[in-house]
């Protein structure tokens, strides 16, 4: 069985990133559909299907394209949540400000009164209150 199941599978994609992840969007997508919107679960189905396709799929070029646009994408999100995280655990030291020409993000230490604030991106310099 293990060696059909290898030979079956040779010159096929297999599982990455992205498949997990269509994976976990499936099955919830389905236990919601369950409950509520029937839409949901049909989504569901469709994403198991394409998962299992690029799973099966000999086109490799194509599927680890398909898995660095994915790993792109969620590092971007990742970051964005580690930014946010990082942020909440500093807001009492710390004030955050966006620079008004550039909207680069600015962190300047709390309780020092009205300052100003120089952004090192463009050199435009603001006061706020900190």
């Amino acid at each position: 069985m293990r060696d059909w199941l290898r030979r079956f599978m040779a010159g096929r994609y297999g599982g990455d990133a992205f498949s997990g992840f269509l994976c976990a969007a499936a099955v919830v997508c389905m236990l919601l559909g369950l409950f509520t919107w029937d839409a949901l679960y049909i989504l569901g189905i469709a994403l198991l299907v394409y998962n299992y396709f690029r799973i099966l799929s000999r086109n490799t070029q194509k599927r680890a394209a398909e898995n660095r646009w994915y790993l792109a994408r969620r590092t971007v999100v990742q970051g964005w949540f580690s930014a946010q995280r990082q942020r909440f655990a500093h807001r009492k030291e710390y004030r955050y400000f966006h620079c008004p020409r550039c909207g680069q993000t600015l962190r300047v230490p709390r309780g020092r009164g009205r300052i100003s604030i120089c952004c090192p991106k463009c050199g435009t310099q603001f006061i706020k209150k900190s």
